[in-house]
C-alpha cells in the first residue's frame, strides 16, 4: 500500500490527478496480452456512470420566443395626440356656449338678446416610471444563451409603460381629474340592450338581427344626444370586446351577419376591438361604446399623453447599470360628451 501511495504521488506530480484510484496493475506483462480483456474489471479507477450529462443532449432553439400580450387599442378609438410635456400638470380646455332669446319685431322694441357662457374645464396629468437594471456578469451570462439582455429590458420597460398608458385611456386614474372612455363623469348614463328572445340581454344566445338592433339602438342614442347631428353618413367608431366582435360575425339562415348588415347601411362605421370592454380576466360585463368622429365639425374625443417615452440618464455603478424610463398621460379627453354613447350588458 505504501508503494501505491508513492506511485500515486509521483503521478500527481506529473499532472495525473486520480483521487478515486484504488490500486495499480502490478504485472506490466498483462498489458501486452489479451489477458486484460475481461468482462469486468474487479475495481474501477473512476466513479461508475450510466450515461452522459443531460444538458449535453439538449437542443436550444436559436429563435427567441416572446410572451404575447393583449393588443393596446385605446389610441385607435378616437385618435391619440400629445398635449403639453412632462412638466405640464394641468390642461385647460376653454369652451363657449351661446345663449339668448328672440322677441317679436317692432321698430321701437328693444327686446331679444344673445350672450356667451364661457367654461374652463380642466384635466390633470399623471406621470409614471419604471427602472431597468442590469449587471456586468448578468449581461455575459445572458449572452451565453444568446439573449440581448439590456435591449430586452428596455423593450420590456416600454411595453409596461405603454400597457399602463393604454389602461388610462379606458379607466383614467383614480383620485385625479383624469378619466377614460368608460368612466368620464360627463358622459350620459349607459343604455341597456333589449331583452332577447332566448332571455336576458347577453349576445351569447342572441340572433344576428338582435345583435344588429343593439348596435343600431346605440347609434340612435348618439342621434338623440346630439339632437340629430349624427346621421347615417356620420363617421362612427364602435368599441367592443373581441368576443363580442366575433358574435357580430355569426350568420343567420340567409347567410347574413350583423356585421355585414351594419356596414352595408353605415358606410363610415368602423369597429375597434379591445379586451378592456369586457374580455379582461375578472370582468363579467360586456360593454360597447359608440363615438362619432365629430359633432358640429368639432372633434369629439382624443386619447392624450404628455410624452410617449422619456429615457433618463443611465446610472453607472461598480459593476452594474440602471436606467429610468417614464411617460405621462391625460387619459381620454372627451370634448363633446354628447358624441359618446355606451351600452352595458351585451
Amino acid at each position: 500500500m505504501d508503494n501505491f501511495q508513492a506511485q500515486l504521488a509521483e503521478l500527481n506530480r506529473l499532472g495525473f490527478v486520480m483521487p478515486d484510484a484504488k490500486g495499480m496493475i502490478k504485472d506490466n506483462a498483462l498489458l501486452a496480452t489479451d489477458a486484460m480483456a475481461m468482462d469486468a474489471q474487479p475495481t474501477l479507477s473512476t466513479t461508475a456512470n450510466a450515461g452522459i450529462p443531460a444538458f449535453m443532449s439538449a437542443w436550444i432553439d436559436p429563435n427567441l420566443i416572446k410572451v404575447a400580450f393583449s393588443p393596446m387599442r385605446g389610441g385607435e378609438i378616437a385618435g391619440e395626440v400629445k398635449k403639453g410635456d412632462w412638466v405640464t400638470k394641468t390642461a385647460v380646455f376653454p369652451m363657449v356656449e351661446t345663449t339668448g332669446e328672440v322677441s317679436s319685431y317692432g321698430d321701437w322694441n328693444n327686446n331679444g338678446q344673445v350672450n356667451l357662457n364661457p367654461n374652463f374645464p380642466d384635466r390633470q396629468s399623471y406621470h409614471y416610471q419604471v427602472f431597468a437594471t442590469w449587471g456586468e456578469q448578468e449581461l455575459d451570462l445572458a449572452g451565453q444563451a444568446r439573449i440581448q439582455w439590456a435591449a430586452g429590458l428596455r423593450e420590456a420597460a416600454a411595453l409596461k409603460l405603454n400597457k399602463f398608458q393604454n389602461k388610462t385611456y379606458f379607466f383614467g386614474i383614480d383620485g385625479l381629474r383624469l378619466y377614460g372612455y368608460l368612466n368620464d363623469p360627463r358622459l350620459n348614463a349607459a343604455i341597456v340592450p333589449e331583452t332577447k328572445a332566448a332571455g336576458g340581454t347577453s349576445w351569447k344566445n342572441a340572433t344576428p338581427e338582435e345583435r344588429q338592433d343593439d348596435v343600431i339602438d346605440l347609434i340612435n342614442q348618439l342621434r338623440k344626444q346630439t339632437a340629430g347631428m349624427v346621421t347615417t353618413d356620420s363617421a362612427i367608431t364602435i368599441g367592443l370586446s373581441p368576443t363580442s366582435m366575433g358574435l357580430l360575425t355569426r350568420k343567420n339562415q340567409f347567410g347574413m351577419s350583423a356585421l355585414s348588415l351594419l356596414t352595408d347601411t353605415y358606410k363610415k362605421l368602423r369597429f375597434v376591438e379591445a379586451v378592456e370592454f369586457g374580455d379582461e380576466i375578472g370582468q363579467t360585463v360586456q360593454n360597447m361604446i359608440a363615438v362619432v368622429d365629430q359633432v358640429d365639425t368639432q372633434k369629439t374625443a382624443e386619447a392624450a399623453f404628455t410624452e410617449k417615452l422619456r429615457t433618463h440618464a443611465i446610472v453607472t455603478e461598480s459593476s452594474a447599470w440602471k436606467q429610468k424610463m417614464s411617460q405621462g398621460t391625460w387619459g381620454a379627453i372627451i370634448y363633446m360628451p354628447a358624441g359618446v354613447a355606451t351600452m352595458t350588458g351585451i
